[in-house]
Parts: C-alpha cells; structure tokens; sequence
C-alpha cells in the first residue's frame, strides 16, 4: 500500500522539523481528545489546548441540542488568574506514568448524566457545570489528585496527602473517609506497577447509588527503595522511590468498601494467589467486579462482590500457559448482567459475552470501547484468518471499529487508517487517523449519520509522509518503508535505517499519516528507513505476541527477517544497516550490534533495559518469570549481567546510548552498567546523559537536539558524506 500526503507550509518563519516536531509534542497539541458524550445525547465534552503549539488544555463541550456549537466549560489560564501551574510530586509521577506532556486540564471525571465535571489543576480541586459552561474552585486541602464525582452528582471524591476524601458537589461538608496509617500508604490511588504495566490508573470507584466507595489501599512497605539523583545538582538531595524490580517484592494492595459515614468492609479474596488487583468495574448492571492475576499473570479471576459482606465469589476463570493480557474495557457487565470479556481462545483474540463467543480469528480484538443493550461497539484489527496483503486484503497496521451482537459483526469505521470511538446511546464519536493525511478527524454520528466535527486545533507538519505498508519475510512481518522524498527510482541503494519499538504492547507500523514523521525525517536525511513489527509487538494473534515467552531475542531475528525479505523489493544497501530505538526499541538496538554485527553496522539505544532484573515485576516477570528461578533467560536476555557483557560479537560496532537522569522507569542505572560493560571489554561507545529528563522528552530543546545528533552519529558512524 503506498500514499502520499501533500505538503502543508506553516508560517514564514518555518521551524525546522525537528523543533516544529517537539513544540508541538508530535503534533498532539490542540487535537481533541478523552471525549465523553451525554446519555441523553445532547452533550459531548472533551479537553483540547488553544492551538497547536499551546500546551494547557481547557474542557470543551460541544452542544447538540444547539447545532453542534462548541463554548469552553473551563480555562485553565483563567481558573489560575495567569498564575503558573504548579505540580506536586505525585502529580508529577501520575502524568509520566501515563506519558502525560501536556498541562492545564489534564484528565477529568463526570457526573452519570455527564452534567457535572471534576478536575485537578494545579493541585486544586475544580468542578464545572457542563450544561451552563461554568467551573468554579472548591476549597478543600490539597494538593488534589483525581477527583471524581458521584454519579448523582451530589459529592466529588478526590485524593490529598494519601487521603481518600469526599466533598459535597457545593463545597460544603469536606471530610475524610481513609486516612494512611504512616506515609508508605496511599487510599484510592493506583500504585506504580499498576499505573505503569496494568493500565489501571485510578484508585476508587464510586457505586451506582452514589452511597459508597470502593477504595484501594496501597502500602508500599514491602518494596524496596532506589534513590534517583540529579548529578548536575549535587546539592539536591536523591528522590527515594519505591521501585520493585523483578523478584523483588510488590506493594501489598487491598480493597475496601467505604460508606459516606466512614464506615468499612473489606473485600476479601485470596490475596496470597492473586496479589494483582487488575481492573474495578462498578455499574447499575451488577455486583462489582474484580479481576485479579496470580503473580506469574498465568491465572486470573473474574470476582463479584457482595456490597453487604466484602466477600466475592469466582464468575470466570482464565489461565494461560504463557499469560494472560490485560486489555482495555473488560471485564465488564453488559445490562442483561452477562459477563464481557475478552479471551485468547483457539489462537484468536475474541470477545465473548457470557458464555457465547462473538468474533472468530477473523478479528483480532483490541478493546471494548461500549456496552449498549444491543451490540457491544470493539476495536479490533485484521485477524490471523486474514489473508495477506499479497492476496488481496490490504490491512497492515488498520485498526477499525465494529459493532457485535449474537447476529454478527458491522464495520463502523470506513477507509484505511487507525480508528476508535466513544459512544453512549445512538451517539458516538469516531476518531479517524489515516495514511494518507496528518493528524485526525473527529466525527460525531446518530444512528450512523453525520451530526458534526469536532475541531482540531493540531498544528501541520512542514513535512511529506510516503508511507508504504507491507509485509516482509517468510512470516509475513508487518512493515512500513519510507524513503527519501527526493528519491528517485533507479538512483541505488540507500543505507537503512531500522526504526523499530519491536516489543511487547508498542505497535508501530500503523496506517496513520503523523505516527511516521519522525521516521520519515529521518529518510530525507538520506536514509531508508524500515519499522517492522516482529514477534512480541501487538494487533496480529495471541501466539504472535506470546512468542517471546522467555525470548526476546527473537524479536531481533524478526528484524533481521523483515530486512532481507524487503530487499529484494525496495533500495536497501544491506552494507550500511543502523538501527535505533528508545526503551525496548532502545535494548533491540544495543542487542543488534552487540550479538549480530554482521547485519547490523551502528545502533542508537535510548533508554534501553540492560539489565532485566532492574526492570519492575509485572513486566519482566510476565515474559521472563522469576529471576530467582529462571536465573539463564535473564542472563541470555539482558545485555549486561554481573557486571559483563552477555554473548558479544566480533567486530565491536559504534553504539550511542542515551538516557535521562531522572527516569524512574528504566533508571539510568541500565544506560551505566552498559557503558561501564562495553568500557571493560574494550569497545569504544557513545552515551548522552540528558540532565533532569525522565522517561519521556518533553522539553523542546533537548527532543529537537536528539534528533540532531542522532543524524550526526549515524553519518559518522556508516561513512556517510556530512552536509
């Protein structure tokens, strides 16, 4: 599949890519985004920023009683009278846990009737009414974190100081329903291994009836500490960190149900077989549910709660020799009170409500996005029954969204692109990003039909995507190729570029114009740039993605696979072959110079895991186990192990290593005991400490200079003429 999108000149001044690219934060900036529509149909609200380059996001409500008028319910610049934003730690920890670069109205909560708003803007605590467009400060002590408000709309819950909180909706009747027994404990938050690996990013739940919370209390005792330091600054004291790394123990995290009066009951399962707390769905359809997971992610339980007693009973049980996947929307009840879930079952990824499987290896499931009466609305990609693109079914990296019921399955989304939706009732919000076309458009249908659009404010990029989707090897590997604009048929072959994440949960070969600029920037720089998806990555089949089990070097054969089984086709000079990539992508690089220097010539590893016993337990352990257990495959896996390289190869290749000082994700520690590996067996090598950054690059400076310097390094490092 091959598209081209026109060029779109921005202002006279013209910004260079890689500066546009971060001032923009990819292009995010000024899109709409975490919509939510009214079960009436006549409201649907969203957070956007002012403009492409502007980063404080207002919450927006789009009127369709009124024609599909937008007028902004809150402003953070006003809400804060022009004063700066300020963060609180934990604040701060929340938003990179969920990659968060933006700022303003960052996430909020609503009312059941989607009247009433809550938010946290600069540790203080808001509501907006979404029907008048206004939004006022309730004074409450803070600093406040994920506010929430009932469903009757008469109380917001919130956190402060590990406290979980209850306000009435007015400001009045402030008080605290759990307090933390000593500053290791937390109530109502996720903990990090849940926020970081479970996609659970909240920590109370309120009932239907509005006259209870579920309330997880997290105590962090058991894991150990790290101190993160700012070398730069020596005078600043290290932050202590909780970190439990593979092996090591988790946070002890239990869950009790709150009345408004402050009284408690515990909920009771067996914690010592699943210590993992998953995923809390409360609604009017049933008991609440629970999913927990044994630690070894190979067992879980589906639990329903008896309000009255805290006791549950087992509704589903799933196992998996390899584990088992948490996915978004599921579990939960549909209004008939059958149980929705998603299953790994005969190699497919299906949807299955009670006990009726409704989607077959056609589909490949990614999400159930709504529950309505009638259908369940999913997003799902081309499962392993597909065909290949060879025979027809053009499909590599789509994702669409479909209604299911017992009577088969309907396409919504329509074209090539990357598709999800919201909805509630005969509305949903469909948003679509394409090949063919930067960033995305946001259409709101009735029954199917057209209402309106809802704006994008996202600035353009001064650049030409030429995207070809396809698929390489003999295992039909999903690829994208992007070659020079100027390039020309017949002008030879041109050094490549891998650009790959190739692991677990990051697909990146998506059929969406903006998820490739960087990749193709770095193809005018001369280069062919290929980015596969191997083995580990999502969005094709269970087994695929289970393949890693105990591993991960099979990814690095995939990339080599996905190579040479393109050659053949496209420019590729298999004499001067780089490969970069940040955090898995950034250990794929440095595991391609180090253990095949015959394919591979030079290699950028930012943010790489070295060493997986320094990476955290839900993670590792799922694809590695234990480490006190299986003590080789960490070996075999990791990079560096005691101190030395594991399985080097001749001849030594340039390696670049960048890390942020202050990730508290994979510490800086991997990005050093590589460095001080590779100086001990003699291997020159480059390393790029970034003072003050984390996981993430948002700072504008330090993401456009990367871009730079890795082009440089690359240039040097396969004898490339410099401009």
């Amino acid at each position: 599949m091959t598209t081209t999108a026109s060029r779109h000149p921005e202002d006279p001044g013209r910004l260079s890519f890689p500066r546009h690219s971060a001032r923009t934060q990819r292009f995010t900036l000024g899109a709409p985004r975490a919509v939510t529509v009214s079960p009436d149909g006549e409201r649907i609200a969203f957070l956007r920023s002012p403009s492409g380059t502007e980063r404080a996001n207002g919450l927006w409500v789009l009127d369709l009683v009124r024609g599909g008028a937008e007028r902004i319910a809150a402003d953070p610049v006003a809400l804060l009278g022009g004063t700066e934003e300020r963060l609180s730690a934990q604040e701060r920890a929340r938003r990179e846990r969920s990659r968060e670069g933006s700022a303003g109205i960052v996430g909020y909560a609503t009312d059941a009737a989607v009247e009433l708003a809550a938010f946290a803007l600069s540790g203080r605590l808001f509501t907006a009414e979404l029907r008048a467009g206004t939004a006022r400060e309730l004074p409450v002590p803070g600093p406040v974190l994920d506010p929430r408000p009932s469903p009757d709309g008469r109380h917001v819950a919130y956190v402060a100081r590990g406290a979980l909180r209850v306000v009435g909706a007015e400001g009045d009747g402030d008080r605290a329903l759990a307090e933390p027994e000593s500053p290791e404990v937390t109530y109502g938050l996720a903990e990090f291994i849940a926020a970081e690996e479970m996609s659970r990013t909240r920590g109370h739940w309120w009932s239907p009836d509005s006259d209870r919370l579920l309330v997880a209390r997290a105590d962090e005792t058991p894991v150990r500490r790290w101190w993160i330091a700012d070398p730069a600054n020596p005078g600043q004291e290290p932050s202590r960190v909780a970190y439990p790394a593979a092996g090591t123990p988790n946070a002890e995290v239990r869950l009790f149900l709150y009345a408004l009066d402050g009284s408690r009951t515990e909920v009771l399962w067996d914690r010592a077989r699943h210590p993992y707390l998953a995923r809390v769905h409360w609604s009017p359809d049933g008991a609440p549910l629970l999913l927990v997971q044994s630690r070894d992610q190979r067992v879980q339980h589906h639990l329903a709660v008896d309000p009255a007693s805290g006791t549950t009973r087992t509704v589903h049980v799933d196992e998996d020799a390899d584990w088992l996947e948490l996915l978004p929307g599921v579990p939960a009840w549909a209004p008939d009170g059958r149980l929705v879930r998603i299953a790994d079952e005969a190699g497919a990824r299906v949807l299955a409500v009670g006990d009726r499987t409704l989607t077959g290896p056609q589909l490949h499931v990614r999400a159930v996005l709504d529950i309505g009466a009638n259908d369940v609305l999913i997003s799902a990609s081309a499962g392993a029954a597909v065909p290949s693109a060879a025979a027809g079914a053009p499909e590599t990296g789509e994702i669409h969204v479909y209604r299911v019921n017992e009577l088969g399955t309907q396409r919504v989304s329509e074209g090539a692109g990357v598709h999800t939706a919201v909805r509630s009732g005969a509305v949903t919000v469909l948003s679509s990003a394409r090949p063919d076309r930067p960033g995305a458009t946001v259409q709101v249908l009735r029954d199917g039909k057209e209402l309106a659009k809802i704006a994008s404010y996202a600035a353009t990029p001064d650049l030409s995507v030429s995207l070809r989707l396809t698929e390489g090897g003999a295992q039909r590997i999903p690829c994208a190729v992007l070659l020079p604009s100027h390039y020309r048929e017949g002008e030879g072959p041109l050094p490549v570029l891998m650009d790959p994440y190739g692991g677990p949960h990051g697909q990146r070969v998506v059929a969406a114009h903006n998820a490739h600029l960087t990749s193709q920037w770095f193809a005018d720089q001369g280069f062919a740039v290929v980015v596969a998806d191997g083995r580990g990555t999502p969005g094709r089949s269970p087994g695929w993605e289970k393949s890693v089990r105990d591993d991960f070097t099979l990814a690095l054969d995939d990339q080599i696979e996905a190579l040479h089984g393109l050659a053949g086709t496209y420019p590729l000079d298999l004499g001067r072959v780089a490969m970069r990539g940040w955090s898995f992508g950034g250990y794929l690089s440095a595991l391609a110079v180090l253990r095949r220097p015959d394919v591979f010539h030079a290699g950028i590893a930012g943010a790489p895991v070295t060493d997986w016993e320094l990476y955290d337990t839900h993670y590792t352990e799922r694809y590695l186990g234990d480490p006190t257990e299986n003590a080789a495959v960490y070996s075999a896996n990791s990079l560096v192990s005691r101190g030395e390289l594991t399985q080097p190869a001749e001849p030594a290749r340039p390696l670049m290593v960048i890390h942020g000082m202050a990730d508290d994700n994979v510490v800086v520690a991997h990005a050093l005991r590589l460095s001080s590996a590779l100086l001990a067996a003699g291997r020159p090598h480059e390393v790029l400490p970034l003072t003050g950054v984390t996981h993430m690059t948002p700072q504008e400076q330090v993401a456009e200079n990367l871009l730079l310097l890795q082009v440089d390094f690359l240039k040097r490092s396969l004898g490339l003429a410099q401009a």
